[in-house]
C-alpha cells in the first residue's frame, strides 16, 4: 500500500521525529487492518473511499476513543493520501469529503506551582544517591525548561553549558533552540553530573539522562518517574511529563512573561499553539476574583 515509501518520506524528507513517525505508522497499519477483512479487501489505495474512512472513524469512536484522538488519526490519513496524490499513485484523495468530530476545549492540566516547588526543595523525597538525584533532575528539567519528553531523552552532556547556564534542545522538525537554566537547576545538574561520573556502569551512554545501568533513558522510564513524584503532591489523573511542560508555560504567563517569549521557549511553530495557556491564566484570575471580591 506504499506505506514504506510514505514512512521514508516523513522520516528523511520531512524530518519528523521518531515518535511522530511511529505514530503515523501505527495509525496507517491500524487503518489497513480495519479495511482488510474478507468482505471488503482493499488491494490498492485508489480503492479506498470516504465511506471506508467514515466507517473507521465510527469504529474508533465505538472503542471510546476521544474526538481528539480520532482527529489525529484522520490527520495521518490526510497526510498519507496527499503524499500518494503528489506521487501520482492516486487520482484523488478520499479524505476530501471527511468532516472530523468537534473537540471540546480542555484547559491544559497543570500542577500547583507552590506544591511542586516544595517537592523539589524537600530534603527527604529525593535520595542523595545517583538514582535520587537523576530523578530530581528529570523533574527539575521538565518543570524548569518546559521541554518535551522526546527532547529530554535527546539531550547529551555536551548540550549542557553550565558556565553560560543554557541547554541546547533538538525539537520537532529537527529545530534547535537554546533554553536558559535557573540557578537551582544548575546546582542540581552539577551534583548529578558528579554522581554520574563516579558511577561504574555496565553501559556507557553520551546522553544526559541514563538508566541505573548507564544505558539511554527511555520514555516509559521517565513517565513512571514523573508519575511517582507527582503522586506526592497531586491527586489529578494526569501526571505525565507533559503536565510539567504545561505547568512551566502557565507559571511564566501568570508572572507576566511575554507570550512570544513563551512560544520560543516551548519551541512552538505558531503563536496559536501557545495561546491555549492564556485560558489557564484567565481561569486563575476568575478564581482570585471569586475569592476576593465582595460581590462575587
Amino acid at each position: 500500500m506504499f506505506l514504506e515509501q510514505f514512512i521514508q518520506y516523513i522520516r528523511y524528507e520531512k524530518r519528523y521525529s521518531p515518535h511522530t513517525v511511529a505514530a503515523y505508522e501505527s495509525d496507517l497499519t491500524q487503518f489497513y487492518t480495519f479495511l482488510n477483512h474478507p468482505e471488503a479487501e482493499i488491494n490498492h489505495p485508489s480503492e479506498v473511499t470516504h465511506h471506508h474512512i467514515r466507517n473507521w472513524m465510527v469504529s474508533l469512536m465505538d472503542q471510546q476513543l476521544t474526538s481528539r484522538s480520532v482527529n489525529r488519526k484522520v490527520a495521518t490519513l490526510r497526510k498519507y493520501f496527499k503524499f500518494l496524490l503528489q506521487e501520482g499513485i492516486i487520482a484523488s484523495t478520499p479524505t476530501a469529503k471527511i468532516q472530523t468530530p468537534k473537540i471540546s476545549k480542555q484547559l491544559p492540566a497543570v500542577v500547583e506551582e507552590e506544591k511542586l516547588s516544595k517537592l523539589l526543595d524537600s530534603e527527604t523525597v529525593f535520595t542523595s544517591d545517583f538514582r535520587g538525584q537523576r530523578d530530581k533532575l528529570i523533574v527539575e528539567l521538565l518543570f524548569g525548561t518546559g521541554i518535551r519528553l522526546a527532547e529530554l531523552l535527546g539531550i547529551t552532556e555536551s548540550d549542557i553549558d553550565v558556565y553560560e547556564g543554557t541547554v541546547k534542545v533538538l525539537g520537532k522538525r529537527n529545530k534547535q533552540r537554546i533554553i536558559p537554566l535557573n540557578k537551582e537547576l544548575k546546582l542540581v545538574l552539577s551534583d548529578y553530573l558528579t554522581l554520574k561520573k563516579n558511577e561504574i556502569f555496565a553501559n556507557k551512554s553520551l546522553k544526559l539522562i541514563v538508566t541505573n545501568t548507564g544505558a539511554d533513558a527511555y520514555a516509559k522510564m521517565v513517565y513512571l518517574i514523573v508519575q511517582k513524584y507527582l503522586n506526592y503532591i497531586s491527586t489529578q489523573n494526569k501526571k505525565s511529563p507533559h503536565v510539567l511542560r504545561h505547568t512551566f508555560a502557565t507559571s511564566l504567563l501568570n508572572k507576566g512573561a511575554d507570550l512570544n517569549a513563551i512560544k520560543d521557549l516551548l519551541g512552538h511553530a505558531s503563536l496559536s499553539a501557545t495561546q491555549v495557556y492564556t485560558h489557564n491564566s484567565v481561569e486563575r484570575l476568575k478564581s482570585i476574583y471569586k475569592q476576593a471580591h465582595p460581590k462575587a
